[in-house]
């Protein structure tokens, strides 16, 4: 009895679904969150037994898991949100920096640390970037915030797995 995996791009999540019988192979079943999502068969992944070493280099989020990443997107989503571009407010910016230094935790350079701390104050952003560099000098401190964002992107943009397995007769359309 084979399980098939089915992607949702309407909602980002993954389903799995048993199928009892061989008959159900070329199937499509419908959304388990909603009969008007579009859903797509997966190949599923090939499960691992143990742990391998990866070269981390300088990922200062090396050692991160996937459900802090999420958590950590998604408040970044809702903060973010609120920041005017034209004029941010920089202890808004402040705050938002400290939660990406607390992920990274010693990982920090001191640089950052600095530039957070000012920013928290409320000194002027233009200024400290002048002093610090811009984000796209590659700095040491600018090089982890931009590698940050960059796993931060990626974690966000991998789909979410339903827990659940389904029965496919039940979901399939007769």
């Amino acid at each position: 009895m084979p399980i098939y995996e089915f992607y949702c791009p309407d909602n980002n999540k993954l389903y799995s679904f048993l199928a009892r019988s061989l008959a159900y192979r070329d199937k499509l079943p419908v959304c388990p969150d909603g009969e008007g999502l579009r859903m797509e068969k997966r190949v599923s992944a090939f499960a691992v037994i143990g742990k391998a070493k990866e070269e981390t280099g300088d990922d200062p989020f090396a050692g991160v898991d996937d459900a802090k990443m999420e958590s950590f997107m998604a408040d970044m989503e809702r903060e973010m949100g609120s920041v005017n571009e034209e004029n941010p407010d920089p202890r808004q910016l402040g705050h938002f920096m400290r939660k990406m230094t607390e992920m990274m935790g010693d990982k920090t350079p001191p640089e950052l640390r600095e530039m957070v701390r000012r920013l928290e104050a409320g000194e002027d952003p233009e200024k400290l970037e002048e002093q610090f560099g811009g984000m796209d000098e590659g700095d040491a401190g600018d090089a982890l915030f931009s590698q940050m964002l960059t796993r931060a992107k990626a974690a966000r943009k991998q789909p979410m797995r339903d827990p659940k397995l389904y029965e496919m007769r039940d979901f399939v359309k007769v």
